[in-house]
């Protein structure tokens, strides 16, 4: 299975945002028990590289990891090399699109106007990140989906619950980026895990 094809297959990114090495095991392994396939850890956690390089190796095959907060070709650079594959960001930098792909990892870079989303489509990006999506809100989304060549990928961040799973599928997105609703730092593995599970039946619902 290609990055892209898992990336597809159950389209929700654990947002680990604070998660330690000691932590990233077992946090993994309920997300992944869960249905998790796709794992980000942003770079302004503890020793972010250490867990990306810990995740990577515990589920090759399994998984797609990868760094979130990712401002510069550098932090690209250093994702990569410790085993990450997918490079997600808050903002659409053309620099990092253009390293991500030569790197051929997946560029997820941050959009929230037309204009922003066509030019990291135009600079290479596999998909779109709507950030911060609570704002735009479904109906926000939906307007600019009316927009983007059809088949783009695009995914809602921020601000997203099971239960509102199904409002922003109907609206068009193509999956999610699931943070602080998931995970918290310090939280128990078990605790992610119900919570993973309760994304992964909204998703299973439909819409």
């Amino acid at each position: 299975m290609t990055d892209l094809e898992t990336l597809d297959a159950l389209p929700l990114i654990a947002i680990l945002r604070g998660l330690t090495p000691e932590q990233a095991p077992a946090v993994g392994d309920a997300l992944v028990e869960a249905g998790f396939r796709v794992l980000e850890v942003p770079l302004n956690s503890p020793r972010p590289l250490d867990s990306i390089r810990l995740l990577a190796d515990r589920f090759a095959g399994q998984a797609l990891v990868g760094a979130g907060t990712v401002l510069t070709p550098q932090a690209a650079r250093e994702t990569v090399e410790a085993g990450g594959r997918l490079i997600i960001s808050p903002n659409a930098d053309p620099a990092v699109i253009a390293e991500t792909r030569r790197l051929q990892a997946l560029s997820l870079p941050g959009v929230f106007t037309p204009t922003e989303a066509f030019a990291a489509l135009a600079a290479g990006a596999d998909a779109l990140k709507l950030f911060p999506a609570e704002i735009a809100g479904p109906a926000g989304l939906k307007a600019l989906r009316a927009v983007l060549p059809s088949g783009t990928r695009l995914y809602a961040v921020g601000g997203v619950a099971p239960d509102t799973l199904a409002d922003w599928r109907r609206a068009g997105a193509s999956g999610f980026g699931i943070g602080s609703a998931l995970y918290k730092p310090g939280m128990g593995a078990a605790e992610v895990g119900d919570r993973a599970t309760a994304f992964v039946d909204a998703w299973a619902a439909g819409y």
